[in-house]
């Protein structure tokens, strides 16, 4: 308040409002925290500031939250979130954002591990292939922590990195794409194959069988095939069908001129 002491006295009232910007404070937030699948996840973001800030989550690569509803929403507001029986696809950064309105806005990274053992997927497990041929066997698994990932044989023998045998891993945060190529098949190599995938948590493995199947015929026309009208062959094939049935057509009026020719004779001479 400002007052002048004069006769009357004279006052003015000013109000003054102090702004602080937010700060989220690391005791009462949640830090990188690591579940097991299926288990419930409650994340927490306190912060302080004038105003009170507000609170807001959302996931670091853009993708959506689920909600207990099942609703899937890109951002959750209020200081607490809840992820009831977490899954791998809901692994990775969240972001706990504060703002009150006074620059700058700031966001503390929360890392959410999901642990779960291996599976596997195969697409075909029945494989046909012909002796020279060159084969891919491929199966698709999902682990985390990072599994272990190889080819075995019939009798639990590792197949080797070799000249024959090429087995190849692609991976893309906990999945992975597993390939063995096999090339020029021969008969030793027919039976079964397995892939193998480990980690801390457990371990499983698929089954793919090679078998042989006959080598593909070159020739021009597939057995079992109807035979083809005249207007579908070839061009070389329908000229040769014409100059045969011409050249009967000639053979057979040679004959009957002939044939009248010795009838004449026989009767010239009686």
């Amino acid at each position: 308040m400002c007052q002048i002491n004069t006769d009357p006295m004279k006052s003015q009232v000013g109000y003054l409002d102090i702004v602080v910007p937010p700060d989220i404070l690391d005791y009462p937030t949640s830090t990188d925290m690591v579940v097991r699948e299926g288990s419930n996840v409650n994340l927490r973001c306190v912060a302080k500031g004038s105003p009170e800030p507000v609170i807001a989550w959302r996931r670091e690569g853009g993708e959506t939250i689920r909600l207990l509803t099942g609703e899937e929403v890109s951002s959750v507001d209020g200081p607490i979130l809840n992820i009831s029986r977490v899954s791998r696809q809901q692994m990775g950064p969240y972001l706990c954002i504060a703002s009150n309105g006074v620059p700058p806005s700031v966001s503390k990274r929360i890392m959410v591990i999901v642990h779960f053992s291996p599976m596997i997927w195969i697409q075909n497990q029945l494989v046909g292939a012909y002796e020279g041929q060159q084969i891919i066997l491929e199966c698709h698994s999902e682990a985390f922590p990072k599994s272990i990932n190889y080819w075995t044989r019939d009798k639990g023998e590792i197949v080797p990195q070799s000249g024959k045998y090429e087995p190849m891993t692609l991976e893309n945060s906990y999945k992975v794409h597993m390939k063995l190529t096999i090339r020029s098949v021969n008969v030793a190599d027919y039976g079964t194959y397995k892939c193998v995938s480990k980690n801390s948590l457990g371990d499983t493995d698929g089954t793919i069988k090679l078998y042989p199947i006959p080598k593909p015929s070159n020739t021009y026309k597939s057995k079992g095939s109807p035979r083809k009208d005249i207007e579908d062959q070839p061009d070389s094939l329908q000229l040769e069908e014409e100059y045969s049935s011409a050249a009967a057509v000639e053979y057979v009026r040679s004959g009957i001129i002939l044939t009248s020719v010795l009838i004449a004779l026989s009767l010239l001479l009686q």
